[in-house]
């Protein structure tokens, strides 16, 4: 019971995360993008619009595949999602790799461009093991894809954790003023993220603590 409430509490906390993070671009209006748009690529906006989207179904969609009682009563349904899951992934992974040659602060670029390959990399190995009937290596390698996933909502949770740290590191003071602050945290959050997820996911993994 424990274990399916952590689920649960993981599965609401991403999709709280992941509305909040998406709703600035429902409205299709660049203005209210929260990332600078790069002028050098005039589709930019509609790329990262398309990313965002297909991020959040896979975010939505991907808890659906660790449920036993899903893929036992409902196996057509497990593999629909799971469909839908790794097409969300491809196309936001790729639209993803796209944006980082439009990312112009180095450090940011390549943590995202690592981001992304892992994404498209672990994805295609979950699929790929499923399509050989490996469904021991196939879940492991989901669990690793979502994992990867929900890098957008923990890179989002520990920027006040960045903050509080930032502060402690330069005797509560913040040289540089507020957004020179968000700015330097914004370059590392997805690499702590990345670090975080994978840590645990593998910690746990090494427990036999995810099925």
């Amino acid at each position: 019971m424990k274990h399916k409430s952590g689920w649960y509490l993981l599965f609401g906390i991403s999709i709280a995360v992941g509305i909040a993070a998406a709703a600035p671009y429902m409205t299709l209006n660049p203005e209210n993008s929260r990332v600078a748009l790069n002028p050098a690529f005039s589709w930019y906006y509609l790329v990262l619009v398309a990313h965002i989207i297909t991020a959040f179904i896979a975010l939505a969609s991907g808890p659906f595949q660790f449920s036993k009682g899903l893929r036992a009563r409902q196996p057509v349904l497990h593999r629909t999602l799971g469909r839908l899951y790794v097409i969300c992934i491809g196309i936001s992974g790729i639209l993803g790799l796209v944006i980082t040659l439009y990312i112009t602060s180095f450090v940011k670029a390549l943590a995202f461009l690592t981001l992304c390959i892992l994404w498209l990399f672990t994805v295609w190995k979950g699929y790929r093991t499923a399509r050989s009937k490996q469904f021991d290596a196939h879940r492991l390698w989901m669990v690793r894809s979502y994992a990867i996933t929900l890098v957008a909502v923990t890179a989002r949770l520990i920027v006040p954790l960045c903050i509080l740290l930032y502060a402690a590191l330069h005797g509560f003071t913040i040289p540089g003023g507020r957004e020179s602050m968000i700015a330097n945290i914004l370059e590392v959050n997805i690499w702590i993220g990345l670090v975080v997820n994978i840590v645990i996911v593998e910690w746990c993994m090494m427990k036999k603590q995810l099925f």
